[in-house]
């Protein structure tokens, strides 16, 4: 099925088939200032060779693939990048502009610095790229009605129209650095537990070294995960549907089906978002969950917070996004994804549960947090010695350290997708990458490909200057300061990085869900260098964000692909906002660290809310973790994903059979489908089956059900169905609940949250049923099944 899109006051629109007709910025007059900008079609490209080109399918399995498009001519063979992404371009339209890099540079500083701001605060408050990409539409049409047309050093300051490519380099440029850079939370453990207060120039070459070294790595892996056409990247879809919403592109459908445009049905649905989040998130908050009333033996399974969460019912779109946007996710990924949470979290964690393993019942059936052997929270300050190091002996006095079932799980889930996606890679994706590896740009058989390999190319040795000098700037921040970190180690975490960036990303181009390395590093690293909690994060940061920052700037590449930007400017947009980003981040950390008064102390929960539960949880990691030598992990003492502690004769083999769990699942389903070639076989995946569940916990089933449940009808049952509906209006759907529910939510966060420290409306609106009566339960007070009588413990008489 073919996807024909149309634009809005066009009387002259052309395909790539159609004849060649004059040059719409030479010789097409508009009716209107802001018509051009919809001319986005180029004569001179349309003129060359690329109708009637066919696109043959893959010789290997493509779990997106439409089958049913021999006789597609010039687009895609994905229905999802049809339905949003145009099959047409235009060179000659401005990009790099004057007004691009003022609007840009902008979000990448407010963005950043308010994320920042706002990281170490709770409740917290997150400002995402999809902000930057609404707003700045409105003040790029007013910067091209009313700035003067004048040029200052031969720049103009108002190029024309604001066009479609500029909103998104704008965007790009806001949402590469926005959310908190993961070496700050290092800098901010360093001030406050360990009083290591290290010059600006330490902090900046450290977070500039964990930020580009995943730019360098991500742009050398580009060929096989931005050009191939079966790398969709699924979340740059909704971007792509917003963008040309905004700027009057209304998609048809197939059929030419009628109905609202775009741009209104955006509108109402955003609006509508908007103003519905006021009641989950603020009047009525019962209805972001359903929590069962049911006895105690039950509570931890029917109940959301601490428990289980066997119910199906979210009126809150933050909870249902929560693991990502249920209308972006093919629905083959959903499947996998709640086969693992029924699998694991739905039968296995009960049962684990209520045959008391591990000794599970004296604690709640989930929670995030360590236990002590008398079901009270872990107190890590027990087991430090005054220079925040591990006391083996003060540990021996205190108390093995326990995790909840669902909590010791998702380390198992961890363990098995490291090795699940080796194999997995090997089995399914060596085909692709040896195909697309030979392949130039201009020879991948896909249009948006095509298109892209008429501009400039990067050249391969740009990212490699990038990676030379970010890894001095690493190796300057080890060498010079006192960070108990070594330059061999850093080499370590750059190939673990490097070897899982590729089939990692693969898996993540066609799911949307990403493999963690936060798991395996911290575990190679409490055996390499134990004892050394700095070392710990620097190398965690550097073996796992490298591979994440990776994954962000290849989708923004991804985007860029799809949006016709030239392949430089993006290079430099990324480039630039990741330093800018990273800059003020530290600037504004200082500032805080410098002026606002015991900030990260438990004080600060009644003053102003800074109390830092992020990094508290990462200082904790790092105190814990790298204290375990091989030696010790043969003892009683075991420590998995080091928040985990306990019997080692009954965890610790349990938990590492995983590896070996994680590595024949794939071979097993491999095998089975070569006998049954046509089968469902083919769309299992373990890798997203073990990763897509890895938010449990916080995450319960109330983020799960509900979004599974949402998936199946969009991405299956309406897709089938209505799919020219679905075509039309899918993706701006997820885009107007994502951008409604974020605009919403930064609005009832600094009105109604915010001032006074949250205290407007304590003795009235905060404290009616709607907003209680889920806190009224042994639920949210993580009641354990079983309770530890007054001077008794429960678990190994020695450790």
């Amino acid at each position: 099925m073919s996807a024909v899109v149309e634009e809005d006051h066009r009387d002259s629109a052309s395909s790539l088939a159609d004849p060649p007709s004059p040059s719409p910025s030479v010789s097409v007059s508009y009716a209107s200032a802001f018509e051009r900008e919809k001319s986005i079609r180029s004569i001179q490209y349309d003129s060359e060779s690329l109708s009637s080109r066919i696109t043959p399918p893959p010789d290997f399995f493509d779990p997106n693939y439409d089958t049913d498009i021999t006789w597609l001519e010039d687009d895609s063979p994905y229905p999802e990048v049809r339905s949003a992404v145009a099959n047409y371009d235009d060179p000659a339209m401005p990009v790099d502009t004057f007004r691009a890099w003022v609007l840009g540079i902008l979000w990448a500083i407010i963005i950043p610095g308010v994320n920042e701001f706002y990281y170490f605060r709770y409740p917290s408050i997150m400002v995402t790229g999809i902000v930057a990409q609404l707003v700045s539409f409105p003040i790029g049409r007013a910067w091209a009605r009313w700035v003067p047309a004048v040029k200052v050093f031969g720049v103009s300051l108002n190029p024309g129209l604001f066009t479609i490519k500029e909103h998104v380099l704008i965007t790009i440029m806001g949402g590469v650095g926005a959310q908190a850079a993961y070496a700050t939370e290092i800098i901010a453990v360093q001030r406050v537990w360990y009083k290591q207060n290290f010059n600006f120039g330490y902090q900046w070459m450290l977070v500039m070294s964990t930020q580009l070294i995943g730019f360098s790595v991500g742009g050398l892996a580009r060929r096989l995960l931005v050009a191939p056409a079966s790398m969709i990247w699924p979340n740059t879809l909704v971007f792509c549907a917003l963008f040309n919403t905004l700027h009057s592109q209304n998609y048809a459908g197939i059929g030419m089906r009628s109905g609202l445009s775009r741009e209104r049905f955006f509108t109402y649905a955003f609006i509508s978002a908007a103003l519905w989040y006021i009641v989950p998130g603020y009047l009525f908050q019962a209805l972001s969950v359903f929590t069962w009333y049911a006895p105690p033996v039950l509570s931890g399974v029917l109940s959301y917070h601490s428990g289980m969460g066997f119910s199906l019912m979210s009126f809150d779109w933050n909870q249902i996004a929560f693991i990502g946007s249920p209308l972006s996710t093919p629905w083959w990924a959903e499947a996998n994804v709640i086969a693992g949470f029924l699998i694991f979290y739905w039968f296995l964690a009960p049962i684990i549960y209520f045959t008391n393993t591990w000794h599970s019942q004296f604690m709640p059936i989930s929670s995030s947090g360590p236990y002590d052997n008398t079901g009270k929270p872990y107190n890590l300050t027990r087991i430090l010695n005054p220079d925040s190091t591990f006391n083996h002996q003060a540990y021996k006095d205190y108390s093995p350290l326990f995790l909840s079932a669902t909590f010791a799980i998702s380390y198992g889930l961890a363990f098995a997708s490291i090795t699940a996606t080796i194999v997995h890679a090997v089995l399914y994706f060596r085909k692709p990458i040896m195909v697309h590896l030979h392949r130039s740009l201009g020879e991948q058989p896909d249009v948006h490909a095509q298109l892209m390999s008429k501009y400039p190319q990067i050249p391969e040795w740009w990212y490699g200057c990038i990676l030379v000098v970010t890894f001095v700037f690493a190796c300057l921040a080890i060498e010079l300061f006192p960070t108990q970190m070594t330059i061999w180690a850093l080499i370590v975490a750059l190939l673990i990085a490097l070897v899982y960036i590729v089939p990692a990303g693969m898996i993540q181009a066609v799911t949307n869900r990403q493999v963690g390395l936060n798991v395996i590093t911290e575990l190679i690293i409490g055996y390499m260098l134990p004892g050394r909690p700095v070392a710990m994060m620097m190398f965690k940061t550097w073996g796992y964000i490298t591979m994440s920052q990776a994954m962000t700037f290849t989708s923004d590449f991804k985007l860029g692909h799809y949006m016709k930007i030239p392949p430089r400017p993006m290079f430099w947009c990324q480039i630039v906002a990741t330093v800018i980003a990273g800059t003020v981040q530290l600037g504004v950390e200082n500032w805080m660290f410098s002026n606002i008064p015991q900030i990260c102390l438990p004080a600060q929960k009644d003053i102003s809310g800074f109390t830092c539960p992020n990094t508290e949880v990462f200082a904790t990691a790092s105190v814990v973790a790298p204290h375990y030598s091989s030696q010790r992990m043969n003892s009683t003492i075991v420590c998995l994903n080091f928040a985990y502690f306990g019997d080692g004769k009954l965890i610790a083999p349990a938990l590492l059979f995983f590896f070996i769990l994680g590595a024949l699942c794939p071979l097993i389903v491999w095998l089975l489908s070569q006998r049954y070639p046509d089968s469902w076989l083919n769309y299992v995946n373990f890798p997203l089956m073990f990763t897509g569940i890895g938010l449990i916990p916080p995450a319960s089933a109330v983020n799960y059900i509900p979004w599974a449940i949402i998936g199946f009808l969009f991405q299956y049952v309406i897709r089938r169905r209505y799919f020219p509906f679905w075509a039309k209006y899918n993706y701006v759907l997820s885009a107007a609940l994502d951008a409604g529910t974020a605009i919403s939510t930064i609005l009832v966060y600094f009105i109604l949250q915010y001032p006074k420290n949250g205290q407007i409306g304590e003795s009235t609106i905060q404290q009616w049923w709607g907003n209680t009566v889920y806190k009224n339960t042994a639920d949210w007070h993580s009641a354990p099944l079983r309770r530890v009588s007054e001077g008794a413990y429960f678990g190994p008489d020695t450790w």
